[in-house]
């Protein structure tokens, strides 16, 4: 059985490094700071799930998050914002772009992994 693949997208190789670190190796984790690489990826290969920073230089998370969720194959999924922004405000933000779930840094890596093991039960 394949490991399920977790696509990371965050303008932080600090982050990068903590996730993977978090993750593997139960997971298959791709990293990557720019969010038009990240489209690309999703096309690319069967992703599992998505993390996404919400502030980055380029386009936001919820930005990319919105794009994601008007097109039909990446409807369903599983988006987790991943940030520092950790107001009710964000919050509401991010679940009206079409977040699955939010976790707030800094993190614990068990958060990230009972999150995960939520979105992807079979994993």
């Amino acid at each position: 059985m394949s490991k399920p693949t977790v696509l990371a997208v965050d303008d932080s190789i600090v982050i990068h490094h903590m996730i993977q670190r978090a993750l593997e190796p139960d997971y298959e984790v791709l990293v990557t700071d720019n969010p038009v690489d990240a489209l690309a990826m999703l096309n690319q290969q069967p992703i599992s799930a998505l993390l996404l920073d919400v502030s980055m230089p380029t386009i936001s998370g919820l930005d990319i998050c919105r794009t994601i969720r008007n097109i039909p194959q990446f409807e369903h999924l599983p988006v987790v914002l991943v940030t520092s922004r950790d107001r009710s405000f964000d919050r509401v933000q991010g679940h009206l772009a079409g977040a699955t779930d939010y976790l707030t840094k800094p993190f614990a890596p068990v958060q990230l992994r009972l999150i995960l093991e939520k979105l992807l039960p079979s994993a």
